[in-house]
């Protein structure tokens, strides 16, 4: 019987390692050894040990450019609606125009329950069956998307900055003036409908037993 290289001392035990046969061989010497880049690229692969206290988010990549939302079919110029959420949650609103972000552009009137010219989105609005004719109310050219756009912080601090700050926060002359000619024409349409003004001046809620999706508006 000829003995092989790595001959069986007994059974299930060789004479010789895996180790020990490779170097015997010689194969080692002529075994593909990865370049320099691919192995620096691996190191790289590898988890760090220590990871920061911080999530620090990433951006992610859009590959679409995000359009106007399409305006509801129950809500056209003149649609009495319920605001749902912010500020003036509970308040009903009178809705003049979309703008071109998608956003309602809605009043009080101002006057009638303290609404002024506002922006709000159609997701955080109940529409109602209830119309004011705002035919005649003319909206002006300056009114859109970037007429409400905050002004940019003053980073300046002390004393005087603080209050050049809180005079900045007031309502401009121009934004009074946009709000009285707009409301003029909108507090026309209202008071030629008998109990409409009430209407708009009370808060909408429910009671005990009153389920929003069963009721009709």
């Amino acid at each position: 019987m000829v003995k092989t290289r790595n001959y069986e001392l007994a059974r299930g035990i060789n004479a010789f390692s895996k180790a020990a046969m490779a170097r015997r061989s010689g194969k080692y010497k002529f075994a593909k050894k990865a370049p320099a880049k691919q192995a620096a690229k691996k190191t790289e692969a590898r988890a760090p040990k220590f990871y920061p206290a911080d999530d620090v988010k990433k951006p992610v990549k859009r590959n679409f450019t995000p359009k106007a939302a399409k305006l509801r079919a129950s809500i056209t110029p003149g649609t009495v609606l319920v605001v749902l959420s912010g500020r003036f949650r509970g308040k009903r609103v009178v809705f003049l125009k979309q703008l071109a972000s998608g956003l309602l552009l809605v009043t009080g009137p101002y006057k009638i329950n303290g609404v002024p010219l506002r922006r709000i989105n159609q997701s955080y609005v109940i529409a109602t069956s209830t119309k004011v004719d705002v035919s005649n109310v003319q909206v002006p050219a300056n009114v859109n998307d970037a007429y409400f756009k905050r002004p940019t912080a003053n980073k300046a601090k002390g004393e005087d900055a603080f209050y050049a700050a809180g005079s900045d926060a007031q309502v401009s002359a121009e934004r009074k003036a946009d709000q009285k000619a707009v409301d003029a024409a909108v507090l026309k349409a209202v008071k030629a409908v008998p109990m409409l003004k009430q209407y708009l001046n009370a808060k909408f809620s429910l009671k005990q037993g009153q389920f929003p999706h069963m009721m009709k508006f």
